[in-house]
């Protein structure tokens, strides 16, 4: 199990990050394999001299991107928390970048206190390809239509049982999640157009929103009427859904969180009635 408060002698710490997920085998730390838990866990190590150990917002999967990935990890460093931004940024791979480096209240972590996350999916459709951004979206062939996507999109926005859209091999307690915002939109680019979609959510179950985009995809193409997705969702069954789209077109864009891990004394939180972490203890 994760520790979910520092020790005697450590503060706490929230960490703002962004990463190219492309040479990445996800987020979680994995023998053998390059991950982005394992690069900050070293860098970390490096500076403060200690072992220190990080609990991300949640765990990105091979190829999945971050643009406001948050982390939470406790140390007894007496380094400043902006001295610690820039020395994890000389520290760190090229392909991660650290925003901020703050002080938590004491028992804040990471992936238990989320109360929202949203996702950003990018495709580009249509037979010219953006070769230069081959590694951040998903090529669609056939050039979709976006307004029947809209429409099958909202049937989805809601307390809903989405088990139609969670992959196997990672079980929860629970299936249902409450969707409160998924947007679908065109885009102009570059060198060819986008097609994006946002999702946020309360929560999300392993590949949910890959599978959402998949079976919007479906509808996009005209194979499938937006009403289809009611039946989907109504299904509870994976294979009922459409398929799951390729990592490289996702984006972690930001996680939110209740007004305490910002406000340095978190008064209404179950679990802190013993004060904060650092500069802000009572």
């Amino acid at each position: 199990m994760e520790p979910h408060a520092a020790a005697p002698g450590q503060k706490t710490y929230r960490l703002l990050l962004a990463y190219d997920g492309t040479e990445f085998a996800g987020w979680q730390r994995q023998p053998g394999l390059r991950t982005v838990q394992q690069e900050l866990e070293a860098a970390l190590g490096r500076i403060t001299g200690e072992p220190v150990r990080c609990i991300a917002s949640g765990r990105t999967d091979a190829g999945v991107h971050a643009l406001g990935q948050v982390v939470s990890f406790h140390s007894a460093t007496r380094l400043a928390p902006a001295v610690l931004t820039k020395a994890l940024n000389a520290e760190l791979p090229e392909d991660m970048l650290v925003f901020e480096v703050a002080p938590a209240p004491r028992h804040f972590h990471a992936l238990r206190d989320a109360v929202r996350k949203r996702y950003r999916y990018v495709m580009e459709d249509g037979r010219l390809r953006d070769l230069f951004d081959r590694r951040y979206l998903w090529h669609v062939f056939a050039r979709l239509e976006v307004e029947p996507m809209q429409a099958a999109a909202r049937l989805l926005v809601g307390t809903h049982d989405f088990a139609s859209f969670q992959t196997g091999g990672s079980p929860r307690l629970s299936t249902v999640r409450t969707i409160y915002d998924l947007v679908v939109q065109r885009r102009a680019s570059e060198l060819t157009e986008r097609v994006v979609i946002e999702v946020e959510a309360d929560g999300f179950l392993y590949n949910m929103v890959r599978n959402i985009v998949g079976t919007l995809v479906e509808v996009g193409k005209r194979k499938q009427p937006p009403e289809w997705v009611a039946a989907v969702l109504a299904a509870q069954r994976r294979a009922a859904a459409g398929m799951t789209a390729p990592a490289q077109g996702l984006y972690l864009v930001g996680v939110e969180y209740p007004e305490w891990v910002y406000a340095g004394c978190p008064s209404d939180h179950p679990d802190d009635h013993r004060g904060c972490s650092g500069e802000h203890a009572v």
